[in-house]
C-alpha cells in the first residue's frame, strides 16, 4: 500500500467516471421534474385539484428518506459501482405502471417505486465520485456530477413538452424507462470503483494519521454544529428545489399565461442560470480553498450568503411589482443561486467524516433535505388552492415562503457552519454543543 492512498488518483480516469455519474443524475432528474411538465395536461385528463396533484407529486418522496439512509448505509460496506447499477435498473422498471396504467394509485405507486429506487442516488453518487479525488479537488466534479442534473431538468424543458404534444403525457415516462436501461448498460461495461483516500482528513480530520478511517458515533456526527447547520441549509434549498420542479411549470402556465412549449423553454431557462451559478460558485469555491482560504470562507460563508441573496430575489417577487419576464428572471436566478448549495453541503459533511462513515452520513443529508420534497408541493399546492382571484398570487405565495426559509438557511450556515473546528474536535472526540463557535479561537485550524 502506498504511503499516501492520494497515489491512487488518477485525473483522466477521475473525470470519466465523473463524466458517467453527471448522466446517471441527468437521468435522476428527468425521472424527478417530468411529473411537474405534465402537470397540466394531467390534472386536465385526471380531474385533479391542486393538492390532489401536489400529493400526487410528493408520493415521490414518501419512502424516498428511509431508502436514501439504508441506502447510505449499504455504501458503506458494498461497492459503489453495483449500487449504482442496481439502482438505475430499479428506475427504469419503476415507470412500467404509470406507461400501462391510467389509474392515480398506479401513478402513485410508480411515483413511490422511483422514490424508492432514486433515494440514495445522490449521495451514493457523490460517495463513488469522492473515490477517485482527494478533498481538496472535490467541489468541482461533484458540481459537475450536480450539473447532469441541472442538464437533465434543462432537456427536460425543452424535449417534454415536445413528446407531450405529439404522443401525450405517458410517452414521457416510457422515454425514461428506455434511457435508464441504456445508462445501466455503458455503467456495467465502464463503471468501476475509484481508492483514492485522504489520510488525515483535511486539517486534522477524522482518521489515524496510518490512513485508517477511525468510526465515531453517529450521535456524535449528527449532534456536531457544522452537520446540523449543514442539514439545515440544505433542507431549505431542497424546499425551493421541490417547489420548482413541482409547480414552475405550472405556474409559467397557468399563473402568467405561457402556453406549454414556450412555458418548457422558460423552464429550460431557468436550468441554465442554475447550471451556470452553480458551476460558477463550485468553482469559486475550489479556488479559494486552493489558495488557503478556509473551508469557513469558501465554502459555508459562501454557500450561506448565496442562500440568503437567493431567497431575498424570490421573496422580491411577491413584495415587488414588476413586469412578468422580471418575475420569471429573478425566480430563475434567485434558485441558480441558491442551486451551490447542492455541490458545497455534501463537500462540507464529507470533510468531517470519517471515509468509512461518508456514504451514511451523506445519505442522512440528502434524506433529512427529501423531506422538504415531501412538504413543499402539498404546501404549495395547498397555497394555490386556498387563495383567491389572481390565480398567480397562490403560486407566488408558495415562491415567497420558499425565499423566506432560504435566507433562514442561509443566517443559520453564517452562525454555527464551522468545518475545520469541528474536524479538529471530532478527532479529539470532545463533546459537542451548539455553542462551538465560541470554542477554539485561538486554534490554527479555526475557521
Amino acid at each position: 500500500m502506498p504511503a499516501n492512498h492520494n497515489d491512487y488518483y488518477q485525473p483522466a480516469r477521475a473525470w470519466f467516471i465523473t463524466v458517467l455519474l453527471a448522466l446517471f443524475m441527468l437521468i435522476n432528474f428527468i425521472d424527478k421534474v417530468v411529473i411537474g411538465l405534465v402537470a397540466v395536461p394531467m390534472m386536465a385528463e385526471l380531474n385533479l385539484s391542486p393538492t390532489e396533484f401536489g400529493w400526487i407529486a410528493g408520493s415521490f418522496f414518501w419512502l424516498f428518506s428511509a431508502s436514501g439512509v439504508i441506502g447510505g448505509f449499504i455504501a458503506n460496506r458494498v461497492s459503489a459501482k453495483w449500487m449504482l447499477l442496481v439502482m438505475g435498473a430499479t428506475w427504469s422498471v419503476a415507470q412500467l405502471p404509470i406507461i400501462l396504467s391510467s389509474s392515480i394509485a398506479m401513478l402513485v405507486l410508480s411515483r413511490v417505486l422511483l422514490g424508492i429506487g432514486e433515494g440514495p442516488a445522490a449521495p451514493v453518487a457523490y460517495h463513488a465520485c469522492y473515490k477517485w479525488f482527494p478533498d481538496s479537488k472535490r467541489a468541482l466534479p461533484v458540481s459537475v456530477v450536480n450539473q447532469g442534473a441541472a442538464v437533465g431538468v434543462l432537456m427536460a424543458g425543452v424535449l417534454i413538452p415536445l413528446i407531450t404534444v405529439h404522443w401525450g403525457w405517458r410517452a414521457s415516462f416510457l422515454v425514461m424507462a428506455i434511457a435508464g436501461g441504456v445508462w445501466v448498460m455503458v455503467w456495467l461495461v465502464f463503471g468501476a470503483e475509484g481508492r483514492v483516500v485522504d489520510d488525515a482528513s483535511t486539517a486534522g480530520g477524522a482518521t489515524t494519521t496510518a490512513g485508517a478511517a477511525r468510526r465515531l458515533p453517529y450521535r456524535m456526527l449528527l449532534g456536531d454544529p457544522t452537520v446540523i447547520g449543514v442539514l439545515a441549509m440544505n433542507f431549505m434549498a431542497y424546499w425551493g428545489l421541490a417547489l420548482t420542479l413541482t409547480w414552475f411549470p405550472a405556474y409559467l402556465q397557468k399563473g402568467l399565461g405561457f402556453d406549454g412549449l414556450t412555458a418548457g423553454r422558460l423552464f429550460a431557462m431557468l436550468t441554465l442560470v442554475n447550471m451556470v451559478c452553480s458551476l460558477g460558485l463550485s468553482w469559486w469555491s475550489q479556488r479559494l480553498m486552493a489558495r488557503g482560504v478556509t473551508a469557513r470562507k469558501g465554502r459555508a460563508v459562501l454557500s450561506g450568503v448565496a442562500l440568503i441573496v437567493g431567497g431575498l430575489m424570490i421573496v422580491a417577487v411577491v413584495l415587488v411589482p414588476m413586469p412578468v419576464m422580471v418575475k420569471v428572471i429573478l425566480l430563475s436566478a434567485g434558485g441558480g443561486i441558491t442551486g451551490v448549495m447542492f455541490s458545497l453541503a455534501p463537500a462540507m459533511v464529507g470533510s468531517v467524516t470519517p471515509d468509512a462513515q461518508r456514504g451514511a452520513m451523506l445519505a442522512i443529508l440528502n434524506s433529512i433535505a427529501s423531506i422538504a420534497g415531501v412538504l413543499s408541493p402539498v404546501v404549495t399546492g395547498s397555497l394555490i388552492q386556498s387563495t383567491s382571484g389572481d390565480i398567480a398570487s397562490g403560486y407566488e405565495h408558495g415562491f415567497a415562503l420558499s425565499g423566506v426559509l432560504l435566507a433562514v438557511g442561509g443566517l443559520i450556515g453564517l452562525l454555527w457552519v464551522h468545518p475545520q473546528k469541528s474536524m479538529v474536535r471530532l478527532a479529539r472526540g470532545l463533546p459537542l454543543t451548539p455553542a462551538l463557535s465560541q470554542e477554539g479561537r485561538g486554534s490554527k485550524a479555526g475557521g
